[in-house]
């Protein structure tokens, strides 16, 4: 996305670098991130106008990320389908393990996405996540305004009958750690380091996640029974 995002202000005629364009998608990006896509893209058209561009709409833009998103992982999405590849190679490290234990506990499985709910749903069905979350895979809707994270909540605090202080979500973005909080629910940053997956945090989403309200920052699931029996209170040190 952000590369992407470089290349349409470059093509403003602005004097500033590539590396200050990529400093300031990223941090708009993040901030961001979460929220449906097309908020991102709304972002990079007010930047194009700024900048004394004449910005395209932007469903144009997320149209264009997407294109350009499902031809760079297409050999994933082949190798999925072939079983060429594991789905635990593109997944958080032990996020299976986590979701089996969830579901043992008796826990409701939902996922929200920012992306849009086509592509949600086929990559859960791809990774074979569908199973744990069933009907409640939610994402984009091409009406932006009838879909938000914060929606979804609230849909399944009602649908349960139950208080938000039984809510606990899992997310690495500023969107889904400010829902959770608002609603009172326990909000676990997971700031993983997705390309040396070494087990440890990502330093710039800590601290990041940590500054907009996360109860808990872990870097993956591996320690997953001792983070579960610590949410349901079952810890004993």
């Amino acid at each position: 996305m952000v590369p992407m995002m470089v290349e349409v202000l470059q093509e403003t005629g602005t004097d500033e670098t590539p590396e200050q364009l990529r400093k300031l998608c990223m941090d708009f990006v993040m901030q961001l991130n979460g929220k449906q896509t097309i908020y991102q893209m709304i972002r990079l058209a007010e930047e194009v106008t700024k900048r004394g561009g004449h910005p395209r709409e932007p469903v144009e833009y997320k149209n264009r990320y997407h294109d350009l998103l499902l031809e760079r992982i297409e050999s994933r999405r082949e190798g999925l389908r072939s079983g060429r590849l594991a789905p635990e190679a593109l997944l958080a490290p032990y996020s299976m393990d986590i979701l089996r234990s969830l579901r043992a506990r008796g826990a409701r499985l939902y996922v929200a996405s920012g992306t849009d709910e086509k592509y949600v749903k086929e990559e859960a069905a791809l990774l074979g996540l569908d199973e744990f979350f069933g009907a409640h895979i939610y994402g984009a809707q091409d009406d932006f305004r009838t879909f938000s994270k914060a929606m979804v909540i609230e849909r399944i605090l009602k649908e349960n009958r139950v208080e938000g202080a039984r809510l606990v979500g899992f997310g690495d973005g500023y969107v889904e750690i400010d829902n959770i909080k608002a609603v009172g629910g326990v909000a676990v940053a997971v700031a993983t380091d997705e390309a040396g997956r070494s087990g440890k945090p990502d330093p710039w989403k800590r601290d990041r996640l940590i500054g907009v309200g996360a109860d808990i920052v872990i870097p993956d699931y591996r320690d997953h029974q001792a983070l579960l029996q610590y949410l349901w209170g079952e810890a004993t040190s």
